[in-house]
Order: structure tokens, then sequence, then C-alpha cells
């Protein structure tokens, strides 16, 4: 009888409890601040923020971390100048360098200039985009340093990577793109 009685209160406690649940007002919040941000309008005034301000300059001298600047300006004076620079990357690891590009050059490069470097890639064969040339080409004249400087400027209809791929990703690619034109030239 006792425990009837220990449940009779318990339903009855419960019904008490969803009986004053009302849809036209807000329950209960255990932590309002998560269900209800503090919204901040995009360029606008901050208080708590330095200069009151939420879109602040990066400190003067500093530089993206995992970026390294390119100290070849974007000119026809700057390609040329391009195509003398040497790989900076450990000749040690030439394998290695060699298959990091090969990845990243399927993932980037070869959907337009094919996976061996001959121009015919997938969007190339399903005339998506023209006139890609293969590096076997003479007249292309391509060094490692003419290479990184298409990647990190593009160069006609080709865009910049520099935003997909950081700086040494990048060499990875010029060189294994040297290694295919070396290969197409046999």
């Amino acid at each position: 009888m006792n425990s009837f009685k220990n449940i009779a209160i318990l339903f009855a406690l419960v019904v008490l409890v969803t009986s004053c649940h009302n849809d036209k007002s807000r329950n209960y919040q255990y932590m309002p601040n998560m269900y209800e941000s503090v919204g901040y309008e995009t360029y606008g005034e901050a208080a708590f923020l330095p200069n009151q301000s939420e879109a602040l300059l990066p400190p003067a001298n500093t530089i993206n971390r995992g970026w390294l600047p390119y100290e070849i300006e974007n000119s026809p004076e700057g390609k040329e100048l391009a195509r003398l620079q040497g790989s900076p990357l450990d000749s040690m690891n030439v394998e290695k360098n060699l298959t990091n590009g090969g990845q990243l050059y399927s993932i980037y490069c070869a959907i337009c200039h094919g996976d061996k470097g001959d121009g015919k890639g997938t969007l190339v064969k399903r005339e998506k985009i023209l006139g890609v040339p293969s590096y076997a080409d003479p007249v292309r004249n391509l060094t490692v340093g003419s290479t990184y400087y298409t990647i990190h400027y593009g160069l006609n209809s080709m865009g910049s990577y520099a935003s997909q791929m950081n700086t040494e990703e990048m060499w990875q690619v010029s060189e294994y793109v040297m290694q295919l034109k070396q290969d197409l030239t046999k």
C-alpha cells in the first residue's frame, strides 16, 4: 500500500509539472547565452574590443602562418626573373617531394593538363577548356621557377592556386611538372 501511495504522489507531481507548460510563453532555459547568442554587425562597433572595432588589421610586418611571401612581382619582368629561379626544396628528399607533388598534381592539375602533362585532361577532352598545351612543347621553355610563378599568380585562363596550396606544396608540384616534362621529351 505504501508503494502505491508513492507512485500516486510521483504521478501527481509529473502531472503538475507538465500541466504548467504554456505553449505561448518560453520555457525555462538552463544557459540562455547558448540559445540566444549576442549578434554583432560586421565592421560594427564593439565596446570591449581595442579601437571599438571588430575588423582589425593584422600587426605590421607579420605574415600568415605557413605562408611565405613571394619576392618576385607579378609582371612580365617578374616572369623572366622567375624562369631563372631554382627550387628551394631539400635535394635529399627528391623522391618524397615528387610523390607529394604527384598527388597534388592529380588533385589540382590533371583535370586540365592530363595525367601525363600532355594537355589532354578530362575537361579538355570534353571541350570545356581549350588550348591547354603539352609540357613537351619546346616553345614553352618551362623551368621550375616559371612553373612555380604560374601556379602562384596564374596565367591566361589558369587562375592562381596560392590559396589552395602552401609554398612547399607549390614547389613540389613544380618539380613534378618538370619530371613530367622530362618523361614527355624522351
